[in-house]
């Protein structure tokens, strides 16, 4: 019998591309199967940034008002396993080796792509377990992405920014119209962001798609009020006061945890009844428990280390602010690894204000990019640079640098931030 590992590393050879976008293959293989549609309300999520939190915080919620829950995110940081969870808990490798299984009987010759794998396993899990609802994770924009073979009760999309532009386009109208391509016809849809391209709103009429706005469907305030340290919730019918600050940092938080409890309220609609157990007291309760590893994740110590995946311009424009926001008395060490066909210069240009010394690490793999490579792409560095041969070496090398008064920021992939994790036992 075949190892998780092994599971794994055949997988990565059963395709010639490691990303070859379109529905055919997969909806074939799922037929096959017979997993769809999935027995249980599905809220899709897709965005530039932002799709991770929003997962987190929409099951976080839906649990603590006594559903079960089913998650699909990607990539993963650690293990492979953190990729499919139910109730919270990562799936274990013989359910998920189970499902390989009937997967390749099912394919035939049918070339799959090791995203298209994760996806079709994650719906035999969901169908075989029937959470109450599951939420899933867009892996690369949308319309063409395997996790849209789902017909979603509720879709919402997080944000428009420039990533993956050799897939899904050069233009943020052409991303939108593809992030877009998640809308059903007569279905529902959350906005995460006001500041959407045009043709986000164009395939939101052609369509007829029910959408929640921020600012005008919902909102979030603080306010005196409120009192301190809260805040409130306005959407089309839910009315939640004096809310406690989400426990995933940054004020980004904010924005996500609104957009997901819109995207609740439009389930409950849609699926009344099913919600029947969320109130104020579990929305708090939602909000104090809710986790994701490696977005603003703040260890304390001396000297304090801070994880974020920021990868592209937006999420490096956010962990900008959140520094900024967060000031202390030494010095900012940054550890940094990102992928070749990432926005290099314009990450590097929002994190330079804010970086008094670099450890720049090299990343394996097809799309990894070496140390040096990645100095000669940054903007001319005006603080001390150093190479390290991998995110390990970096970290140390960054921990052998700081005084107790400094800060260590590990940023720029999943690539990245995974092994720092790992290496801090985290």
């Amino acid at each position: 019998m075949r190892s998780l590992a092994d599971w794994l590393d055949f997988q990565q050879r059963q395709h010639a591309l490691s990303i070859d976008l379109g529905l055919g293959r997969v909806r074939e293989v799922a037929g096959r199967l017979g997993v769809l549609p999935l027995p249980c309300p599905v809220v899709l999520v897709a965005g530039t940034n932002g799709k991770g939190s929003t997962v987190a915080h929409l099951a976080t919620q839906a649990r603590a008002a006594g559903l079960s829950t089913g998650t699909f995110t990607s990539p993963h940081l650690v293990r492979y396993q953190e990729r499919i969870a139910l109730d919270g808990g990562s799936v274990d490798d013989v359910e998920l080796i189970d499902a390989f299984e009937r997967i390749e009987a099912a394919r035939g010759g049918i070339p799959l792509t090791f995203f298209e794998y994760n996806t079709l396993a994650a719906c035999l899990i969901f169908a075989q377990r029937a959470p109450a609802l599951a939420v899933v994770e867009v892996g690369l924009g949308g319309r063409l992405d395997a996790t849209n073979m789902l017909d979603a009760d509720v879709a919402v999309i997080t944000s428009i920014g420039f990533d993956h532009v050799d897939w899904l386009g050069t233009t943020l109208e052409q991303i939108g119209a593809e992030k877009a391509g998640i809308l059903r016809a007569g279905g529902a849809a959350v906005l995460g962001s006001a500041d959407m391209p045009r043709s986000v709103a164009e395939a939101i009429a052609a369509i007829r798609v029910d959408a929640r706005w921020p600012g005008r469907d919902f909102q979030f305030e603080q306010t005196p009020a409120t009192g301190p340290g809260s805040w409130r919730f306005r959407g089309r019918r839910w009315r939640f006061d004096a809310l406690p600050h989400p426990a995933l940092p940054g004020v980004i938080q904010y924005d996500n945890a609104a957009a997901a409890l819109a995207a609740l309220e439009a389930l409950d609609e849609r699926r009344p009844g099913l919600l029947g157990g969320l109130n104020e007291a579990t929305v708090a309760a939602g909000l104090e428990r809710v986790q994701l590893a490696g977005r603003f994740q703040i260890r304390p110590g001396r000297p304090e280390w801070i994880f974020d995946v920021a990868h592209n311009d937006p999420a490096a424009a956010l962990l900008a602010a959140n520094l900024q926001a967060r000031p202390i008395a030494g010095r900012t060490i940054a550890v940094v690894g990102v992928l070749a066909d990432k926005d290099v210069e314009a990450i590097g240009r929002r994190l330079a204000p804010y970086v008094d010394e670099w450890v720049l690490c090299a990343l394996d793999g097809p799309r990894g990019l070496p140390a040096a490579a990645l100095q000669a792409r940054l903007l001319p560095l005006e603080a001390l640079a150093t190479l390290a041969a991998d995110v390990v070496a970096g970290c140390r090398i960054a921990q052998a640098r700081a005084t107790d008064a400094d800060r260590i920021v590990v940023f720029g992939s999943f690539h990245t931030v995974g092994p720092a994790l790992e290496w801090h036992g985290l």
